[in-house]
């Protein structure tokens, strides 16, 4: 078995566009998840190239430094974090030492280092960006807001939210709003 780690991507779509390009290149039996490939032999290094202009031609690209693969699969793991609802209620740490399978010290400094940033800062900005897209949606109140993302409550979540965007999110969610224009009627 080998894994390739393929940065840039983010939800289900970036897997189909995996999946077409390792079918499209004839690379059999990969079995595609957010930021890997896992395939049941290494490729040749004809293969390998050909593999990674086809993911750079996509916006998306193979992953070779250890590091580098580390911070990735940080990356996912807060982002899973971050969007599961039951996950967002546990402990940080205990969640990246689970889904990374190294201890959250060890990939804490890695994280720090390659991003210039740390862990819960990045965290932080994820949650922020997860609120963002559901002030957009305009179907929830900042208080359901609030309880999906793992804040302890409204004020907290709305002091967060000000101190990274510079705005409350009813001033982003009324900014938003205004652009959104309704569709013409027929």
């Amino acid at each position: 078995m080998t894994t390739l780690s393929i940065r840039n991507m983010v939800c289900r779509h970036c897997i189909e566009a995996v999946r077409r390009i390792l079918e499209r290149l004839e690379i059999p039996d990969g079995d595609v998840t957010l930021g890997s490939v896992t395939l049941p032999a290494p490729l040749s290094a004809t293969q390998t190239g050909q593999l990674h202009e086809a993911l750079h031609a996509d916006g998306f690209e193979l992953i070779t430094d250890p590091e580098e693969i580390l911070t990735e699969r940080v990356r996912h793991a807060v982002m899973h974090h971050v969007r599961d609802e039951n996950e967002c209620r546990l402990n940080l740490s205990a969640c990246i030492e689970q889904q990374v399978g190294q201890p959250y010290d060890t990939v804490s400094r890695i994280f720090s280092r390659r991003e210039g940033r740390t862990i819960e800062a990045y965290t932080a900005a994820q949650r922020i960006e997860r609120v963002k897209e559901l002030l957009d949606y305009g179907e929830l109140t900042l208080g359901e807001i609030a309880f999906r993302t793992g804040y302890s409550s409204t004020a907290h979540l709305s002091r967060r939210f000000k101190e990274l965007t510079g705005m409350t999110p009813s001033a982003y969610r009324a900014a938003r709003s205004n652009l959104r224009l309704p569709l013409p009627e027929a």
